[in-house]
């Protein structure tokens, strides 16, 4: 097949649904099907490099002239290039496709609708707008996790036989060096941690808020640290770490390279990640496949992912995390047989399982065209 696949998300440095393209791409590429990327500007990350792979890209530079390119120039490459299958990985497919071509969304989540008051205004109007109209055109539709299969079918029940569940995979981390190694980033043992760009919906604040509440001898017998991009909404992290009377319990370390990420999964008691709405929770997958147990939400798709190396808790409630972290900051039983289930829990996610998971939507969607009815 000759698979086209809107990758416009290369002509960025990479966030989660970028990596995502990026790996699947990857794994992709290792059939025998003929693949064309499409992206509106330069690639700006390594992308696949072999002779199955094309890529294209034109010079529309902003997110205005990306939306114009999308519905203009990405469907007569398209068409020229005669793509048998046409893959959309960011919630996103072109209006004025040929007919004649089959169509595959990835929808991640769905913020927008269940916790859309975390969200930028305006990525919320553009969501409001585009992804309805994008599983109305896709002939099969893929959800990351069953509780995002479940969202979508909720809010669009006429698509519900399209919709098909295909969970991430996590990049092996790299090797992680020694504990010794962190004190260059101000970390000492022991400690917990929470990774994730400081946004609204990562719920850093009801994290910090649960963790002040704890007896000072637990703060200051484990500290908590942050690490990840800085992100936008709300108060600075310093003010609130302040506001909180944190100083001297949280050591925030910012953005780290994948080495560094590796050894802080690796030596941390447990991950915290109570976020109030995830499409699925890859740095779970992450912190598990360093054999890190996590405290994360009892919402959305993260019990999924967790599983039995998980504890559950509720992210609106911040008696709920307290007693979370309590238990995980002072019982070793508890912690310990969390960790037991973490390795064997993120195993179950591959990009290699993935990818021959998609192939095989796509192959579907191709072969439904030639049905009298879609479906």
């Amino acid at each position: 097949m000759r698979i086209g696949v809107d990758a416009r998300l290369l002509a960025h440095q990479l966030t989660g649904i970028g990596r995502y393209t990026v790996e699947m791409c990857r794994e992709l590429s290792s059939c025998d099907d003929n693949f064309y990327l499409y992206a509106p500007s330069a690639p700006v990350v390594d992308v696949v490099e072999k002779e199955n792979v094309q890529v294209k890209w034109g010079h529309f530079n902003g997110r205005l002239l990306s939306m114009a390119w999308s519905q203009s120039v990405l469907p007569y490459w398209a068409k020229a290039d005669h793509i048998d299958v046409f893959w959309g990985p960011t919630h996103r497919l072109p209006r004025y496709l040929p007919a004649s071509i089959p169509r595959v969304v990835t929808i991640h989540d769905m913020v927008w609708k269940f916790a859309g008051e975390t969200m930028r205004p305006l990525s919320l109007r553009v969501e409001r707008w585009l992804m309805p109209e994008a599983v109305r055109l896709a002939d099969r539709i893929i959800a990351d996790s069953e509780s995002t299969a479940d969202d979508i079918g909720e809010e669009y029940p006429e698509v519900q036989d399209r919709i098909r569940v295909v969970h991430l995979g996590s990049t092996p981390m790299p090797p992680s060096l020694g504990a010794a190694s962190l004190r260059a980033l101000g970390v000492e043992l022991p400690y917990f941690l929470f990774v994730g760009t400081l946004e609204p919906r990562k719920n850093l604040n009801g994290l910090l808020s649960a963790f002040a509440l704890l007896p000072p001898m637990v703060r200051k017998a484990c500290k908590l640290v942050i690490a990840g991009g800085k992100g936008w909404g709300g108060v600075e992290l310093s003010s609130m770490v302040q506001g909180y009377r944190l100083e001297d319990d949280v050591v925030v370390v910012g953005y780290v390279t994948d080495e560094q990420l590796s050894t802080l999964y690796t030596h941390a008691r447990f991950l915290a990640m109570p976020s109030l709405y995830e499409g699925f929770g890859l740095p779970l997958v992450e912190a598990m496949s360093c054999g890190t147990p996590v405290l994360t939400s009892n919402v959305s798709s993260l019990p999924e992912v967790a599983g039995e190396a998980g504890l559950l808790v509720d992210p609106l409630n911040q008696s709920s995390i307290n007693e979370g972290l309590r238990l995980l900051l002072t019982d070793d039983v508890v912690l310990s047989g969390l960790a037991h289930h973490a390795r064997s829990q993120a195993a179950q996610f591959s990009w290699k399982k993935a990818a021959a998971e998609t192939r095989g939507i796509f192959q579907e969607a191709f072969a439904c065209r030639r049905l009298p009815h879609k479906g």
